[in-house]
């Protein structure tokens, strides 16, 4: 180890992994951890960052972004939002497809490729779009390089269509061989459009008619039909903003039948209640919605027993203009989370309510263990990239709106007191994030992962009973019958 020189050594912080803590050092060469132990074990280095007393975690992985680019840049575009996830110790963002257009072909993959390549400092992955009208786009998607599938059960921004059930079994059959998995927004559509029509007809304006509009039922009804489906297909699923206790029943019923289906929860839902809504109005609107307070406890029991896999964020932003409409349904659904995840959840590990290790587990070992990029990313290890997030737990600090990185300066969040807060994050062995301050020149260095990724073999099933196999064996017998 003595002959080689590291490029950077960060030494003696806590360092976390799913499993354990302990005090100790990391030497990073090339954008990758080259060691791990004692300070006296490590090589010399060109640098070292002395980090006493801060806790060193795998940068945390936010599988669920809207940066709004392209199409809606006054919203947030690759480089404004990646900025907000290097202040939130956010080392790796997956992005949604419901831009402008909609990242459902190869060549407008390959232009969003380039515009996230060109701004982004930290590393992220795009999603395809899963509809009815992309499904033979899917084979040239994978080559041009996703990280999974968007699946839009239910209708939110961008009005992307939703499938028919026939054509999202059709897109399970395609996508099951690949091994891919796919995101879905799990609410069924034809509920939400039947209820909001009526009570916007019946003059409810008010911002608790847009969960009238929504009722758990749409999310238990649409997760249930989306693990049956998964099930039959062998297709790979992960269930979008868990919102509600209800829709935990068939997640965990899918799971016991050996559904590989995953999903995750958001600190809104964590948090806040119908309770805030008299004083957060349009601001708190999100799709699915924040719900009744007694959803909360279930869903934190469900992050605790590994019944939800992880915390995303759903980042959704918009300007305060389109937040404070008087009308709930004119108000846009969404607000900006990916820089205020971290802070957020480690109060909470100040609180008790996980232990550190937890938090690793749900915000980075398990996004990359599900996406098949462990071990590169999603842990402290020799040879995994050096994505770091340095935190102070005793930090107190006051979340604004003003100051956020995000172009989007409203939130439910505005005013609200955490205990805990990344101070430095590094992407494959360089400061983005040091002191608070985004490090100049990182433009432009963030990569796509899905050139690393490496999913479990798929295993697809009732193949021969799937569209494309019915449909050809239809034709092998029109062309025999013609002969």
């Amino acid at each position: 180890m003595s002959a080689v020189t590291a490029d950077l050594i960060i030494q003696n912080g806590t360092i976390v992994s799913a499993d354990a803590s302990t005090v100790g050092s990391i030497a990073i060469k090339d954008g990758r951890v080259l060691a791990v132990g004692a300070a006296e074990a490590m090589p010399q280095a060109r640098e070292t960052v002395d980090v006493t007393g801060l806790h060193v975690l795998p940068g945390a992985i936010d599988v669920h972004v809207h940066f709004r680019d392209p199409g809606y840049p006054a919203k947030e575009d690759w480089a404004s939002g990646t900025a907000a996830a290097a202040f939130g110790g956010v080392t790796t963002v997956f992005d949604m497809p419901n831009t402008i257009p909609p990242t459902g072909t190869a060549a407008i993959l390959a232009a969003k490729h380039d515009i996230a390549a060109s701004k982004a400092c930290v590393d992220f992955g795009l999603y395809g779009l899963l509809g009815d009208d992309t499904i033979a786009h899917v084979p040239a998607l994978i080559e041009g390089g996703v990280i999974g599938f968007k699946l839009y059960m239910g209708n939110t921004f961008g009005k992307i269509p939703s499938p028919s059930t026939g054509a999202m079994l059709e897109a399970f059959e395609v996508v099951a061989p690949t091994g891919k998995r796919i995101s879905l927004h799990a609410e069924t559509n034809s509920i939400m459009e039947r209820r909001q029509e009526r009570l916007a007809a019946a003059g409810r304006q008010d911002p608790l008619a847009h969960i009238a509009s929504r009722p758990a039922v749409v999310a238990v009804e649409a997760v249930s039909r989306a693990a049956i489906l998964a099930e039959w297909t062998g297709a790979r699923i992960h269930i979008l903003h868990i919102s509600s206790a209800e829709e935990l029943r068939p997640l965990r019923e899918g799971k016991a039948r050996g559904v590989d289906i995953t999903g995750e929860t958001c600190p809104h839902y964590l948090l806040l209640s119908t309770d805030d809504y008299h004083d957060l109005a349009g601001i708190i609107r999100v799709n699915p919605p924040v719900r009744e307070a007694r959803n909360r406890e279930p869903l934190w029991a469900a992050l605790t027993d590994g019944t939800i896999d992880l915390i995303a964020t759903d980042h959704a932003p918009h300007t305060p203009e389109e937040k404070t409409r008087n009308d709930i349904w004119a108000v846009d659904c969404g607000f900006p989370g990916v820089e205020t995840q971290m802070p957020l959840m480690l109060t909470e590990v100040n609180r008790g309510r996980m232990s550190i290790c937890d938090y690793v587990r749900r915000s980075s070992y398990n996004p990359a263990k599900i996406w098949g990029l462990y071990p590169r990313k999603g842990g402290i290890l020799p040879g995994s990239d050096a994505d770091l997030a340095i935190v102070d737990l005793a930090r107190e600090h006051t979340l604004y709106d003003k100051e956020l990185q995000s172009r989007s300066k409203i939130s439910p969040w505005n005013g609200r007191r955490i205990k805990g807060l990344p101070l430095h994050t590094l992407v494959r062995g360089r400061f983005v994030m040091k002191d608070r301050k985004l490090v100049d020149g990182m433009r432009g260095f963030g990569r796509s992962v899905h050139e690393i990724q490496n999913m479990p073999a798929p295993q697809p099933r009732n193949t021969d009973l799937t569209m494309q196999a019915i449909v050809g064996e239809a034709a092998d017998r029109r062309v025999e019958h013609i002969a």
